[in-house]
This record gives C-alpha cells, structure tokens and sequence, in this order.
C-alpha cells in the first residue's frame, strides 16, 4: 500500500511538473496552455502605477483571444467580460490564465482608468500626419489626431541613458505597422515604458520587431512571426495572434 501511495504521488507530481493546465472557454470546449512555471513576471513599478493589475498581463481581451500557429508569450493572459481563449494551443511562459474570472475583471477596470489617464495625459507634441519610420524620438508624450503608422524602416526610441524615460503614443483612431519594420530602443531605453494608446484597432504586420505597451479601446491583431516586447491589451475586443511572439520581459 505505501509502494502504490509514493507511485502515485510521484504521478501526480509529474503531472503537476508538467505545466499543463486546462479551462473552459463559454462553449464548454478546453484548450490547453503548456507552461514552464505559472510565476508571473515581475511588472515594473512604473507600469504597475499606470496600468494597476493589468501590467501582469502579455496579452488582455475584452471579448476574446485567438492565436494561430505557434506563438509564445511571456506572461499571464486573461479576458474579460468575455471568456473564450480559441484557436491554437499558445506556448505560454511564466504567467497565468484568468478567462472571465474575477481577476480578469480587476484587470480590465485598472486598464480603463490606465487608457482615460494615458489619452489625457498633457504637455503632448502633435505628429498627426508624420510616418513614424525613420524617426528618432526622446521621451515625451506624442499626438496623433488620426492615425498613425509605422509603414517603413524603423522608428527609434532614444532613452537619452535615463533608464525610467517614458514615451506615450496617444492615437486617435488606428495604429499600424507595415511588414519588416521594427520600433528599436536606444541608450537605456525601456520597452515596457513604451504606450500606445490606441482609440479604435491596432494592427502588427508581418515580421515586425514591436517595443510597447499597446493599450486600444477596441482590438489588436498581431500578425505572423510578429516579436512584441511589451504587451497587447484589447479593452472590448479580440487580442489576436498568428506565430508570434509577446514577452514582458
């Protein structure tokens, strides 16, 4: 009886070991989630001030998350109020799930008051109209009335050696970038002190090497083999992925 007890406990523990873990999405279908650990990243204080609970999450819906191929993300995931995480098994690294459940919630209402106080935010410089590719900004808060895009080339960020600059991208309707572009840190520049506040879709092209907090009101797609340093927050809609890469780290 103690051989068949120690077996299978040592079961259980390889299982546990593991790191699969299962829901259930709204259709009483499962996904499973393969992980290393479920220790989240530690989120900077920086973005915990801004983003509350919401800054333990690489990726944050509002009504789903769809992933397609072989995508890897490094962090939590959650969706809320909707509860369906569909599509392709994601490889998910440190983090956790939170599909309709209370802690989703707090996170999407800490994500409200982050958007409202990101698109608010005062002292911006207006770039309506400017391409992003070729330029090189400091720290600062920049406007877009409409949208803003990232068509060509590559957008650098220039931490001037100050490792807590901030860059805040307030746009007005869409954000999009063009496949084999790249947004590039600099001089002690942080990613994770990159926002984009996004007031409808943001969409990440193919191949595209992307620094940010992107925070829309509607949805982000991230297209194939995309590399997101940084997270995708939807506040009412769909986060969706093909191939790609998101990591807080």
């Amino acid at each position: 009886m103690n051989t068949q007890f120690t077996t299978l406990i040592f079961v259980l523990f390889t299982i546990i070991s593991a790191g699969c873990l299962r829901i259930n999405n709204s259709d009483n279908h499962s996904q499973t989630f393969l992980a290393q650990t479920f220790t989240p990243p530690t989120a900077t204080q920086a973005n915990i001030n801004i983003m509350g609970t919401g800054a333990q999450y690489a990726i944050l819906a509002g009504s789903t998350v769809t992933n397609n191929g072989a995508s890897t993300v490094t962090g939590s995931i959650g969706v809320n109020p909707g509860t369906e995480i569909a599509g392709t098994p994601i490889n998910q690294i440190e983090g956790e799930i939170h599909a309709g459940d209370a802690p989703g919630l707090v996170a999407q209402n800490n994500i409200i008051t982050a958007y409202n106080n990101l698109m608010n935010h005062i002292g911006s410089i207006d770039y309506t109209g400017k391409e992003l590719g070729g330029l090189t900004l400091t720290p600062g808060v920049y406007k877009f009335n409409v949208s803003a895009a990232l068509t060509s080339g590559t957008l650098t960020l220039d931490g001037q050696n100050n490792p807590d600059a901030e860059w805040i991208f307030q746009v007005g309707s869409t954000l999009y970038t063009g496949i084999n572009t790249e947004v590039k840190m600099i001089n002690g520049g942080s990613a994770l002190n990159v926002y984009w506040q996004v007031s409808s879709s943001a969409t990440i092209s193919d191949n595209t090497k992307m620094c940010g907090n992107i925070i829309a009101y509607a949805s982000v797609t991230i297209k194939n083999l995309v590399q997101l340093k940084g997270r995708a927050i939807a506040r009412i809609g769909a986060v969706t992925l093909v191939a790609s890469t998101i990591s807080m780290k």
